[in-house]
């Protein structure tokens, strides 16, 4: 999942042109991009949405509203019954939030006659500041997390910074150290970590950048909150043709040598830490 493209639910225009844009997944928003008035019809329109487009690319993946509004359940009610193929978990605390998000889903599924299980999770893990301290708890925590991803503008409401970029335009010390609590927690648990979105649509340049470092800190993709935003990000994180053609050599050179621990590769020594980062790149590709 490169790209993720955050679409208001409640909005037929953006939500008929979210699949022209290329992302890998659209994240039909229930939450923040949703008035509080229109969140039954943003419901409505988003089961819609997805009994229409079933078995299509891209994947569909439903931000919630987070656990403490009480609107949860009710926006688990309604589109559960059109099969997501993932729920993104919005200020999510941690294990115990995605165990019972675990628990609810497989209610749901079973009164819809789902697969259990069938339903991912995609948690944003560091929107409050108690987030903070739990990202080494997803591992083991479910067989139904795909991801784990970040968020900058809530962590700055939640401990009063005014913003979370200094004039250079980098994150200050907090929101890096989240960004690289999300990559180590989503490395623990054996899943993608997907960098939080850039909020300066206008500024190409300075997306390009931020994605570029993304992949090369260890992220697997990148959330959009603008159309146009999703071919840079499919750019950064799509493997170079010599990145594929690097990968594919240590893979052969470790199939002609199977019980080797070290291979060596156009003079240079290549150990299984390579290998597996082989295999990630022709993952990708």
């Amino acid at each position: 999942m490169r790209s993720a493209l955050f679409v208001p639910a409640d909005s037929e225009k953006k939500l008929a042109k979210g699949p022209e844009a290329g992302a890998d997944a659209l994240l039909l928003d229930l939450e923040d991009a949703v008035a509080l008035a229109r969140k039954p019809i943003a419901r409505a329109m988003a089961r819609d949405f997805l009994r229409a487009r079933k078995h299509e690319w891209p994947r569909l993946i439903v931000r919630v509203n987070a656990w403490d509004t009480g609107l949860t359940l009710a926006d688990l009610a309604e589109v559960v019954t059109a099969a997501p193929d993932g729920i993104m978990l919005p200020k999510c605390n941690g294990a115990e939030d995605v165990k019972r998000l675990d628990w609810a889903l497989a209610a749901l599924e079973a009164r819809e006659g789902l697969p259990v299980g069938g339903i991912g999770i995609l948690p944003i893990a560091s929107e409050t500041a108690q987030a903070l301290f739990a990202f080494g708890t997803y591992a083991g925590t479910s067989t139904r997390l795909i991801g784990l991803t970040w968020g900058g503008e809530d962590l700055a409401a939640a401990v009063g910074a005014r913003a979370n970029k200094g004039p250079d335009g980098q994150f200050d010390d907090l929101f890096r150290m989240a960004r690289a609590l999300c990559i180590a927690g989503a490395g623990a648990a054996g899943i993608p970590a997907i960098d939080t979105v850039f909020v300066d649509f206008r500024d190409e340049y300075g997306l390009r950048a931020e994605a570029t470092e993304a992949r090369r800190m260890g992220f697997g993709g990148k959330a959009a909150i603008h159309p146009a935003q999703v071919g840079p990000i499919n750019e950064a994180f799509t493997p170079t043709s010599q990145e594929r053609e690097w990968a594919k050599q240590v893979l052969d050179a470790f199939s002609a040598a199977p019980d080797a621990g070290v291979v060596t590769l156009g003079g240079k020594m290549v150990d299984k830490p390579h290998l597996l980062q082989a295999r990630r790149i022709l993952g990708r590709s």
